[in-house]
């Protein structure tokens, strides 16, 4: 273990531990949440996500950070990213029990969704969680991918989010059998959609919290990716 990785996890305890030693802070939070939840799930997935790239960092050349890497964009990106991915699962797990609600199994779904664990519940939450990962989640995976490229094309510098997105050019220039073959067919349906379904049977102020720390296990996925991707 490098000096640098006792750092890191020294940092993690100590923005961390207060959230545990106070109640004040936790209610604080809290509060701060329920009334701003976009602005709470960007800067969730902005610290949350990037640390999750930097740790894939960390397995693929030993260092957190490099010249190219751009933290700052990432955050800036992925902060975005975060305000997406929380409306977009408002939406999924909203509209999903509603439309199952209609057929006779599932009638009742939409109550039990808001009650105690229950078979219907689990149910529920992997329904959702099925849908949002097989019809959200490559598209959001294709973008982050996209934006991820753009930066490293651009130095890392902070001056890559004024810049047009080569979209076209960056697209055809991915590796789709790692994207395909690693990312969409492996990750996605043995570990997104189990630990999505987990995800929408906690109760909904935790929701986009435990999906920001699933992020850090997607910059674990991008280093294994990109591993992948310089082998083929």
């Amino acid at each position: 273990m490098k000096k640098s990785d006792i750092l890191v996890i020294c940092l993690v305890i100590i923005l961390l531990a207060p959230f545990f030693i106070f109640n004040s802070v936790y209610d604080a939070y809290s509060t701060f949440n329920a009334n701003n939840p976009l602005i709470m799930a960007f800067i969730k997935f902005a610290i949350l996500a990037t640390f999750g790239e930097m740790l894939g960092l960390r397995i693929k050349t030993g260092h957190y950070n490099q010249k190219g890497f751009g933290i700052a964009p990432r955050c800036v990106v992925w902060g975005f990213f975060g305000m997406w991915i929380a409306i977009g699962m408002g939406v999924f797990s909203r509209g999903i029990p509603m439309y199952l609600d209609q057929f006779s199994p599932f009638a009742g779904i939409v109550a039990s969704m808001g009650g105690p664990l229950s078979v219907m519940k689990i149910c529920g939450a992997f329904f959702i969680s099925l849908m949002m990962n097989t019809s959200f989640a490559p598209v959001f995976m294709t973008a982050h991918k996209i934006s991820d490229t753009h930066i490293l094309n651009n130095g890392g510098k902070f001056s890559a989010l004024l810049k047009p997105i080569p979209v076209k050019k960056i697209i055809s220039s991915l590796n789709w059998e790692v994207q395909w073959g690693f990312v969409f067919k492996k990750t996605i349906p043995f570990f997104w959609i189990p630990a999505h379904t987990i995800t929408f049977l906690l109760p909904q102020e935790m929701q986009v919290l435990f999906a920001a720390l699933c992020s850090v296990v997607l910059g674990l996925f991008m280093s294994i990716a990109s591993l992948k991707g310089k082998r083929s």
